[in-house]
């Protein structure tokens, strides 16, 4: 179980890592419109919930539901460096999680609520896949907006 967990995270940061290379720190504050993120937050905000996935899975209460700080705590980051940094740390934690908590507590259902209830806590790694792939994706419009051409996330092509 552990190795498919790696694996599909791995995966899911490979191919974010792909598609966002061709936003440089030049990009790091473009936004396609105001009061939607920029480039910076975007990265931010998918190294963030990372860490709230990983972290309210494990937490008794559940996941933290104060959304309002975290855009909060987003919006802040003004730098591309500042937000992949964040990423990686996130990265970082997620595998540690793996890692170190035996294969039983991954089986384990998640606090009932309204995020994932009921499930086992491996569940989050889906959640974590489907939500870097769409800012990755609209990362991918980003770029393209600045008139960079993202490379292809799932591997190279000739």
């Amino acid at each position: 179980m552990k190795e498919q967990l790696l694996g599909q995270l791995n995966a899911a940061i490979e191919f974010f890592d792909r598609s966002t290379r061709a936003l440089d720190e030049a990009d790091s504050s473009f936004a396609p419109a105001e009061g939607v993120f920029t480039a910076a937050q975007q990265v931010a905000h998918a190294a963030q919930t990372i860490d709230w996935f990983v972290e309210g899975a494990f937490r008794p209460g559940g996941f933290d539901m104060d959304f309002e700080a975290h855009d909060k705590k987003v919006r802040a980051v003004t730098s591309l460096a500042e937000a992949r940094a964040w990423l990686t740390r996130a990265v970082t934690s997620a595998r540690e999680a793996i890692e170190s908590k035996p294969e039983q507590e991954w089986a384990q259902p998640l606090p009932e609520g309204p995020i994932m209830g009921g499930l086992p806590r491996a569940a989050i790694l889906g959640g974590i896949t489907d939500h870097t792939a769409h800012h990755r994706g609209a990362l991918t419009v980003y770029a393209r907006l600045r008139g960079k051409v993202p490379p292809m996330p799932y591997g190279d092509m000739p």
